[in-house]
């Protein structure tokens, strides 16, 4: 039994080793214009749909096979999802040809995938995707109507598409609108540190305990309860946080931090979040 042990215990390290290696000398070819091997692709392909299986299986759908609902779907389909999945007689944009992996004809999934498990891919995204969530720019409502939609494309030729997107305006939402939420209410920091990941800001700030890019593109916010300025210019009070969260324009018109479209409660939430950031000394 000591014998074996060792032995696993001697396997897995040299495994662990030649992992390790594998990944710091750059072996794996990450570029977009090569596929994934074949290990590798059934392996994130499957992983995928077990976990959207998962998560999705409490979801109850609401009744869907309504034309009006799929039309009003199509409006969202054509702004925010046909660029990268096409539709009947439609090809995709060119920057999704490049997408690696590809994004899949919704025409096929429709018929595979349940409805509920749809509809929790379009709120959720999917990691190492190109596929974003959109919990924080559509509304429950919409992300259904979407959900409907896709369920009907397979019905619809060409031309019946073509048809339907002739009578439907182009809507195009900005990020963070969503119309159907509750008043704002008091700042949730937990909901906060979650809606953050949304609004890019770890693209630009480096942020303690939240993973991503963490660029120092602005400063970073570690402390920020307690420093007497928001970007240098207004006093820091949980107010005026909010204020400067949804646009921080107002306060600076030269400051280099863009408008993110956040929606109060959101504000509310990262505000919160960002109080909890206290200096570390």
């Amino acid at each position: 039994m000591t014998i074996r042990l060792r032995t696993i215990v001697i396997l897995s390290m040299l495994g662990i080793t030649a992992a390790s290696g594998f990944v710091y000398l750059g072996i794996y070819d990450i570029a977009a214009t090569e596929q994934h091997t074949r290990p590798v692709y059934t392996l994130l392909e499957y992983a995928m749909r077990k976990s959207v299986m998962r998560h999705s299986a409490s979801i109850q759908a609401p009744a869907l096979p309504d034309e009006q609902r799929a039309r009003a779907g199509l409006v969202h389909y054509r702004a925010h999802c046909a660029q990268c999945h096409g539709a009947p007689g439609v090809a995709p944009e060119p920057f999704s040809f490049g997408m690696t992996p590809a994004p899949a004809n919704l025409v096929a999934t429709a018929r595979e995938w349940e409805p509920a498990e749809l509809y929790w891919v379009i709120r959720q995204g999917i990691k190492m995707s190109g596929m974003p969530g959109w919990e924080y720019r559509l509304s429950e409502q919409e992300i259904w109507d979407i959900v409907a939609f896709v369920e009907h494309m397979p019905l619809l030729s060409p031309q019946e598409y073509e048809q339907w997107s002739g009578q439907a305006p182009l809507h195009r939402i900005h990020a963070g609108t969503v119309q159907d939420r509750h008043p704002a209410g008091p700042g949730d920091a937990k909901a906060g540190e979650r809606a953050l990941q949304q609004y890019l800001c770890v693209t630009c700030h480096e942020i303690p305990d939240v993973v991503g890019a963490n660029r120092h593109v602005g400063p970073p916010l570690a402390g920020i309860a307690g420093r007497r300025y928001i970007g240098g210019v207004a006093p820091n009070t949980p107010e005026n946080m909010v204020r400067w969260l949804m646009d921080p324009k107002q306060f600076d018109p030269h400051s280099a931090m863009p408008n993110l479209g956040v929606p109060e409660q959101d504000a509310r939430d990262i505000a919160a979040f960002l109080y909890t950031l206290e200096d570390l000394d």
